[in-house]
């Protein structure tokens, strides 16, 4: 006997699972591989409903357990509404990932506090307070993991507020790790580099950067969506139980090469 456990044990994931913008993009393929892996996963989405529609029709279709929260997390109703709906059929939660984001992609001098308040009220105050309206219906080993940028620490283009939003968010999941390690809550963070996504259409030099990040990344291409899922699951699964307060980067090598 080695006192190891087994792989399936270490890497399968139980309970319920709350992902926060779980419908498009990386959120949707964290819901879906949390899925298949294991997890009872609530996805929550507000806005677009063909995006929720075809998660669930792919859901069904492979019989994976995931249902739909449509729920506005930047308002103590839709916290409510999502807490509500995130416990239903379960006594506890054993995770949430929070990939919800937004922004404004401007020049500083065409940015105002209006547009500065609704990027860190959905990047940065959401996850506070949903953090803290759920934390007595975490269970003891639940995971929680950030999803951040790589404007966090880099000055990019069109991307002050999204980037400084992102720090703020890092920061305060390193402060909340502390925190709740004593009650066995693991906080982390993960770090997408390039990723082919919607997101590109809403920056002024989108496609321009896009190919720059291709070429710039050692594997000539950017990484996708699932490879970042993968990197979530095993943050928020038991074998990385030892890891809190992290910050995990998934970019290809694009960040070792300049």
């Amino acid at each position: 006997m080695t006192g190891f456990e087994s792989m399936d044990n270490l890497f399968g994931l139980t309970g319920q699972v709350l992902v926060i913008g779980g419908t498009r993009g990386i959120g949707r393929a964290i819901s879906l591989h949390f899925a298949s892996a294991g997890a009872s996963v609530v996805a929550n989405f507000l806005r677009n409903q063909k995006a929720a529609d075809d998660l669930k029709a792919t859901s069904d279709r492979e019989g994976l357990p995931i249902q739909l929260c449509r729920a506005d997390v930047t308002t103590s109703q839709g916290i409510e509404h999502i807490a509500h709906s995130a416990l239903e059929g379960a006594t506890q939660l054993s995770g949430m990932v929070y990939c919800a984001a937004t922004g404004v992609h401007r020049v500083f001098p065409e940015l105002t506090t209006r547009h500065f308040d609704w990027t860190f009220s959905l990047n940065v105050r959401a996850f506070f307070a949903l953090t803290k309206a759920l934390l007595g219906s975490f269970s003891e080993r639940a995971s929680i993991l950030a999803i951040s940028s790589m404007g966090a620490e880099r000055a990019l283009p069109y991307y002050s507020l999204v980037g400084s939003s992102k720090g703020a968010l890092e920061a305060l999941s390193r402060h909340l790790s502390v925190e709740l390690a004593p009650r066995g809550i693991r906080v982390n963070i993960l770090v997408p580099g390039a990723i082919a996504t919607d997101a590109w259409k809403t920056l002024p030099d989108g496609d321009e950067r896009m190919k720059t990040a291709v070429d710039r990344t050692p594997s000539g291409r950017l990484v996708t969506p699932e490879e970042v899922a993968y990197a979530a699951h095993f943050l928020c699964s038991k074998a990385a139980t030892g890891i809190i307060g992290q910050t995990l980067i998934v970019d290809g090598g694009a960040g070792i090469v300049g």
